[in-house]
């Protein structure tokens, strides 16, 4: 992934020819920047996307037209383009929610509670005919795993250009998590700058309501550290406006998709009381990121616990659970999440049906897998772990990715 000393020396893929792809200009510093605002989607392939935005690791935004017909723009949206209390209320009532206050500031985040959705809408409603004040704060309904809590709503549509997801293809097939959320918020909620999880990709729809994204490429975060070397916590504070990269405003609009590259820090303001549904995800184009970030990860903890390195006799197994409590993974379930994508795909191209975007791409995919677990296999923390927790061992895996990408690539 690309370092960059300031927001103008971003390079960025040119809209070219293609009739689906209009380009959006907008400025930072004295030089545009150009995001691509998609907006047909019989006239755009994932082939490129692929290109242009994956590979790139460039942002881009896609019309309403991607999610015209997804049942969430119906019933969950009035007439007028407001949130359908009666409809949300009826069939998510009483599902227990995470909710964030905008208003208090919490290392570098805001603190959340659970709530009933009924609780949360009655408060939302009240916020409004307040004009949008409360006592309670402005309250922000961030991260429900409504898909996984609700598995039989079939509210949106997978976009193809987003089937790719390894991340939510492992929960899935370990049965413990996701990353699939829903956020609902009235107009003023946000969301304080940040990077997403394991640099993953993101991509986010509104359901209804308009959002304000501030985004800025990865190494363009660095010019904004404090002495200290932290993060703001908020980009728009008046002590870094007379310094710093200006950010690449985005304004997204009801039933647009936004795709958020890896890496790429990002504030976010509701500017209508919006209703939005996000995914995080990992794919051969940025598990090496994924893996990087693992390794700075550890690197930090082990430098946290350094003065018990000597004393401590399970000092490196106390390192990966630090890691795994920081990051949501250590380096043994690193390597379960490229086994499990692995054997997804040597079993798809063995089998009758194939896996979407298509055989070029699962093989790819284990092309990469094979490069980031060559790096994961040479790492000596990685080779410090229980080896009888770890199977099929290393070599085995990649032995078997080998055999199926070179009878393949025969073929």
């Amino acid at each position: 992934m690309h370092h960059v000393t300031g927001l103008c020396s971003l390079q960025m893929y040119p809209p070219g020819n293609c009739s689906a792809a209009e380009p959006l200009c907008l400025m930072a510093g004295e030089k545009p920047l150009v995001i691509s605002r998609i907006r047909d989607p019989d006239a755009f392939s994932y082939d490129e996307f692929f290109r242009r935005f994956l590979v790139a690791n460039a942002p881009c935004l896609f019309s309403a037209e991607f999610s015209r017909s997804w049942r969430s723009r119906r019933s969950w949206v009035t007439s007028d383009n407001k949130p359908n209390w009666t409809h949300l209320l009826e069939v998510y009532g009483d599902a227990i929610v995470p909710v964030a206050n905008c208003d208090v500031k919490e290392y570098n985040a805001n603190p959340k509670e659970l709530l009933p959705l009924r609780e949360y809408v009655a408060y939302w409603r009240e916020y409004i005919e307040n004009g949008h004040r409360s006592p309670r704060g402005c309250l922000y309904l961030k991260d429900w795993h409504m898909r996984r809590e609700f598995s039989g709503q079939d509210v949106y549509d997978l976009p193809v250009y987003f089937s790719s997801d390894w991340l939510n293809e492992y929960w899935d097939a370990i049965g413990k998590d996701d990353y699939r959320f829903v956020y609902m918020g009235p107009a003023g909620s946000w969301t304080p700058f940040h990077a997403d999880v394991f640099r993953s990709y993101s991509w986010s729809a509104n359901i209804c309501g308009r959002k304000r994204w501030l985004l800025f490429p990865p190494g363009a975060e660095d010019l904004l550290r404090d002495p200290s070397g932290r993060l703001p916590y908020d980009v728009t504070a008046q002590s870094l406006q007379n310094h710093g990269p200006r950010p690449m405003e985005v304004i997204q609009e009801a039933g647009e998709i936004i795709f958020v590259p890896s890496g790429w820090h990002h504030q976010v303001y509701n500017l209508e009381d919006t209703i939005s549904i996000n995914h995080n995800w990992v794919n051969g184009c940025n598990v090496a990121a994924m893996w990087s970030l693992l390794q700075e990860e550890l690197s930090a903890a082990q430098r946290e616990v350094s003065e018990w390195r000597t004393t401590m006799e399970d000092w490196d197994q106390h390192c990966q659970i630090i890691l795994r409590s920081c990051c949501g993974m250590d380096y043994a379930e690193f390597y379960t999440f490229l086994q499990i994508i692995a054997e997804h795909r040597i079993h798809a191209l063995q089998g009758p049906q194939l896996m979407p975007p298509g055989p070029q791409h699962l093989l790819y995919d284990l092309r990469k897998i094979t490069d980031v677990l060559l790096l994961l296999m040479d790492n000596e923390d990685f080779q410090k772990l229980d080896p009888k927790t770890l199977n099929p061992r290393p070599e085995n895996l990649l032995s078997a990715i080998r055999r199926i990408t070179e009878r393949k690539e025969e073929e």
